[in-house]
């Protein structure tokens, strides 16, 4: 009798059928590349070689002809692992299972639950096993020339539950991240096949040249520096950066911190550090993790500009990866929600491919999209993870991480610097957080704690030397500054920045100016304009203050950290002390005056975004209250070293309860929906800024449907918004995009009303404001 033939996906465009056994055998190897990086390839086999045991079962097999449906296929996979390699193979069977659904929870009931015995009666979502005796199975699988490894993995990377939690969670999280990316790519390369083949793989990324790329930056910094028109002591503070980051370049991976006062040329000196670090040891990319939109899309431009011809005939997109989607990592997103799908579902597939798995050289993304991906426990979001390994990863801005998650976030960043994964961390920005005090609540989540080195050792005497601003705290504690007087404050000066903590603040700003008759010298900016429409704007603000014509920019907290503007006035509401400060690097950044004029004032509405900001915003009084205007030195680093204590102190970071609890649990699921830095989920909006791009774009998804090229051609016109209620008015101006067959995205729409962005402020729906990120 002839033995069977088991597939593992339905018939591509080209009409071949993928053999069960043929896929199993493509997701292990492409499994163990990638977990080789942090010696985990011996784990990877036994995933790639099981996640799909359930397939062998005659009811997938029906599944593939539309006989049946609601078929689990992965949890026997995972119940084999458990059985198999007991305690050592908890990781393989967490990664197993969640290899669709999302990781679960490594709990001893919960492991216990993947019994096909309790599944057969009480499946948690209701779907049917594909078949339920694993011995069966394995012999199908044997038959086709497969053998398990009959031994435990010896150094299974994953602790256990009496490990710390944070670390352990991170382990499972890299094996899961190395099946999930090599389980895409194989059904991507069989259901994207070219015509006349059987399978067409993605091309693979590019790999980090970083000696000869560090020689072309080096070179555009010395160039820079004699063409500079800052002061000779901004210049000479700069070289100074320089050279401290090239030295330190060379020591051991691990945790860094860089702290330099703004306008000290940390965005460049930052990454002549990662290249000369990845240089001397061998790192295979370079990741930079930004707070803000606006400054993702000034440094990919700086980036994209000093590299571009270094590495031509190569597209420089490919070898620089913009990744800024705020979409795709709530857990309240319905595509990541799609559970009991699997790849038979082309719409469902298609989405999965739009993910974003970080093989480039360098990678620069938002602090939103990195750490909720470190956090997740979905495929989507994980399947970038496992590239981390032996990577050199900057952060900027640092102190933009909200407080009440803190300790869990050092606490993975910590493991990840460990052996053996070998990431090399560094934290830079102007005010840097007292993060050191919190290793002992970090090492109970993480055994490598925070222990971060300087690279600046003799930080303060670059601070001392680069004050170019007169701090003037315009205010009374009790008495606000009405919005009429500010605006003829602000109005007085031919040259003037004026920021505040809502987008609301600054649309009041901007009516009273307008009625004050200043039209053709004021500007905004908020992160209701799209990318596109920002850069024409800080083109223009540049220009005009270039040349020394007048120039009034009213903005919110986007224009603050990274944005390279030069002001000799800047208002500032009040706010967190940290902002203060970065709002202090728009003014006479260049040093060109003798000083520049930085004015904070209490706003007439005290308002902020969030209870953190307004937590943040009130240790600043506190210190105003106890040190009066003369101990509020911005440019004292033991000034910030009180705030951030005192922050510290009263927030309590990392001891938030359901995120604290969950992850003592090793519960992913529950620490997942815990972490996140925005509380809402968010959507992507193609907006009608420019007329022609977005006639195209709109013409082009409607007829080609959703897809990663378009994605990208897309995001310098599209905003993020809160996802509105399916109630909310704004939804009769938006489009779903298509995707896939027949399905709409629920992540990307298209607005449809024109008239609603407006030239100067930006996306401006009637009676939907609420879905705009404050």
């Amino acid at each position: 009798m002839r033995d069977e033939i088991y597939f593992s996906h339905s018939a591509n465009a080209n009409g071949h059928k993928e053999l069960l056994s043929e896929h199993l055998i493509c997701v292990s190897e492409e499994a163990v590349k990638k977990a080789a990086f942090f010696d985990a390839d011996y784990e990877a086999l036994i995933v790639g070689y099981l996640h799909d045991l359930g397939k062998y079962g005659r009811r997938f097999q029906r599944r593939l002809s539309k006989e049946e449906s609601g078929i689990d296929h992965w949890s026997i996979g995972a119940w084999v692992a458990l059985m198999r390699y007991q305690q050592k193979g908890i990781a393989a069977a967490l990664a197993i299972q969640g290899h669709h659904t999302g990781l679960q929870a490594a709990s001893a009931d919960a492991l216990r639950n993947l019994n096909p015995k309790h599944l057969q009666q009480n499946h948690p979502l209701n779907l049917k096993l594909s078949e339920a005796d694993m011995d069966v199975l394995l012999l199908r699988l044997g038959k086709d020339g497969i053998s398990l490894p009959t031994s435990s993995p010896m150094g299974s990377i994953y602790g256990g539950l009496s490990s710390p939690p944070a670390a352990a969670m991170l382990d499972v999280r890299m094996l899961y991240s190395a099946l999930v990316d090599a389980d895409f790519i194989a059904t991507e390369a069989h259901f994207n096949a070219a015509p006349g083949q059987e399978k067409t793989y993605r091309e693979e990324g590019l790999s980090l040249k970083a000696a000869p790329l560090l020689s072309v930056l080096l070179s555009h910094i010395y160039e820079l520096t004699g063409k500079s028109k800052a002061s000779p002591a901004l210049n000479e503070i700069r070289t100074d950066l320089l050279k401290s980051c090239l030295a330190n370049a060379e020591q051991p991976s691990g945790i860094f911190t860089l702290t330099a006062p703004t306008g000290a040329g940390k965005t460049l000196s930052m990454l002549a550090f990662a290249l000369k670090h990845a240089s001397v040891h061998k790192r295979r990319r370079i990741v930079i993790v930004l707070p803000y939109l606006s400054i993702i899309e000034q440094t990919a431009k700086i980036y994209k500009e000093i590299f571009r011809k270094a590495i031509a005939p190569i597209n420089i997109d490919k070898y620089i990866l913009e990744h800024h989607s705020l979409a795709g990592l709530h857990p309240s997103n319905q595509l990541e929600d799609s559970l009991g799908k699997d790849m038979e579902d082309e719409d469902y597939r298609a989405a999965r491919i739009l993910s974003e798995n970080w093989d480039a050289p360098i990678v620069i993304t938002t602090s939103v999209q990195f750490l909720e991906s470190l956090f997740s426990n979905r495929p989507f979001a994980c399947r970038k993870l496992h590239n981390l390994a032996k990577s050199v990863i900057l952060f900027d801005e640092v102190q933009t991480i909200p407080n009440h998650l803190v300790v869990p976030t050092l606490a993975t960043l910590g493991r990840l610097a460990e052996k053996p994964y070998e990431a090399t961390v560094v934290f830079s920005t102007a005010t840097q957080p007292a993060f050191d005090a919190l290793n002992e609540p970090v090492k109970k989540l993480s055994q490598a704690g925070w222990k971060p080195r300087e690279i600046v050792p003799e930080q303060r005497r670059l601070f001392r030397r680069v004050r170019r601003t007169v701090l003037e705290w315009l205010m009374d504690i009790n008495q606000p500054l009405a919005w009429s007087e500010l605006s003829c404050r602000v109005a007085e000066n031919e040259q003037a920045l004026c920021i505040v903590n809502l987008k609301r603040h600054a649309h009041r700003i901007l009516d009273e100016l307008e009625d004050m008759g200043v039209e053709t010298s004021l500007f905004h900016l908020s992160t209701n304009m799209c990318p596109a429409h920002r850069q024409l704007v800080l083109t223009e603000v540049r220009r005009r203050l270039k040349n020394n014509e007048s120039c009034i920019l009213i903005s919110t907290q986007c224009v603050e950290a990274g944005v390279d503007v030069d002001f000799p006035v800047v208002f500032r509401a009040l706010g967190p002390l940290d902002a203060i400060a970065q709002a202090a690097g728009r003014c006479n950044r260049n040093g060109l005056a003798e000083s520049g004029r930085m004015i904070v004032f209490l706003p007439e509405e005290e308002a902020y975004p969030d209870p953190a900001y307004r937590q943040a915003t009130g240790i600043t009084k506190l210190l105003y209250r106890r040190l009066g205007k003369g101990g509020m030195d911005i440019n004292d680093t033991e000034l910030f070293d009180k705030y951030y204590r005192e922050m510290y102190s009263l927030a309590n970071p990392g001891q938030r309860r359901d995120l604290t609890e969950a992850i003592l649990r090793q519960d992913f699921v529950e620490t997942s929906r815990h972490y996140y830095l925005i509380p809402k989920a968010t959507v992507n909006v193609l907006v009608p800024f420019a007329t022609e791009p977005y006639d195209k774009l709109a013409e082009e998804v409607r007829r080609c449907r959703l897809n990663k090229a378009w994605t990208v051609k897309a995001a310098p016109h599209s905003i993020g918004i809160y996802r509105p209620s399916a109630e909310a008015p704004i939804r009769r101006w938006l489009e779903p995009v298509p995707v896939g067959r027949k399905d709409t995205s629920d992540d990307w729409f298209i607005y449809l009303r024109r008239e609603h962005y407006d030239s100067r402020r930006g996306l401006m729906p009637p009676e939907s404001l609420e879905c705009i990120i404050a």
